[in-house]
């Protein structure tokens, strides 16, 4: 059975691909390299070349846009899954121009969602992200929290999540939809991991201040209502991540119903948390100063995540902020540059 993977050369994706190829799953890329590499891709191959087996990857260098290509894609290589994670993520780049994003997230899903209609093609599992939530009203968050997104990148989110529901009630598209915190780490091999341009997560601008990449780095406030007055967010390991699709995906074919679910950690820690741990896994202090807020910015968001481990028996393999920091230090120390 094979699995098309859109996005699958990004940061994400590419773990998600090799932890798919791990589990001798027939792999189907569909990627236009806006924000992903190729060279991940081809460090995958290697890393199954050394492992001793083939990996059973193709690679198609395209726009989810192209509806054509997507439905040509399904039906000459039999595709049975989608895991769908092209996506623009930028919250700022989203406020700015909200119509690259509602283009790109909205009118490539309905393109990949009306080709698995011609193809018969009957589960995806679809990436979303806790920025359909909005402001919290309760800590930590549950998938009954109200989804008020309050930047375009959320609300392009939502906007799918609702359309999956329809296609599902229309066509029998089953759905499971993921809605991640902040996604942090590298893989266990150090030959994988996260390169943005430009980048906007911490933990990487935080490594990247270490390595002498930036010459310091800007906390966006220091007078939130929590204990060192830095906002609070919840991190999980990609991996982690990589493994909630396959066990979602494992979930459709095996008859689960669809519905959406929470990935994160359950655990907070805030801004100066993460630079207090870079420092000690480094053994580097982190320069870094304190401005203003960013408008938007939440105190405090935490996930609740018990409902995948208890219907689709997810579990975490790094529970805390140091194992996560520390993969990611691998790969930044071995990739200053990125690959």
């Amino acid at each position: 059975m094979s699995v098309l993977v859109t996005g699958g050369a990004g940061y994400i994706g590419s773990q998600v691909v090799k932890d798919l190829l791990s589990r001798g799953r027939q792999v189907i890329v569909l990627d236009n390299l806006s924000t992903g590499h190729a060279e991940s891709l081809h460090t995958i191959k290697k890393l199954a070349s050394n492992e001793g087996h083939n990996a059973r990857i193709k690679t198609y260098f395209g726009d989810t846009r192209n509806q054509k290509l997507v439905t040509k894609i399904m039906v000459t290589e039999g595709i049975t899954a989608v895991i769908h994670l092209a996506a623009y993520s930028q919250v700022g780049e989203s406020m700015q121009n909200p119509g690259k994003y509602f283009d790109n997230n909205l009118a490539g899903t309905i393109s990949i969602l009306d080709s698995m209609v011609r193809a018969e093609v009957k589960h995806m599992v679809f990436s979303s992200t806790a920025a359909v939530y909005g402001e919290p009203v309760a800590i930590p968050i549950t998938e009954e929290h109200p989804t008020r997104p309050t930047n375009v990148y959320g609300a392009s989110k939502i906007m799918v999540e609702d359309m999956l529901r329809w296609y599902e009630h229309v066509y029998d598209i089953k759905h499971i939809v993921l809605r991640y915190f902040n996604a942090a780490g590298a893989d266990a091999s150090g030959m994988i991991g996260e390169q943005h341009e430009p980048e906007t997560h911490l933990i990487p601008l935080v490594l990247q201040t270490v390595l002498g990449k930036r010459d310091s780095l800007t906390v966006y406030g220091n007078d939130y209502p929590t204990a060192d007055g830095t906002c609070i967010r919840d991190y999980i390991h990609v991996s982690d991540l990589a493994a909630a699709h396959i066990a979602a995906l494992k979930g459709l074919e095996q008859g689960r119903p669809s519905g959406s679910y929470n990935l994160g950690n359950g655990s907070g820690y805030s801004v100066y948390d993460v630079i207090k741990t870079a420092a000690r896994v480094t053994g580097n202090k982190v320069a870094f100063f304190y401005g203003n807020r960013r408008i938007g910015d939440p105190a405090h968001l935490v996930a609740d995540a018990g409902k995948i481990k208890n219907q689709l028996g997810w579990t975490i393999k790094y529970d805390n902020l140091e194992s996560i920091i520390a993969s990611a230090w691998q790969w930044h120390k071995g990739h200053p540059d990125g690959y």
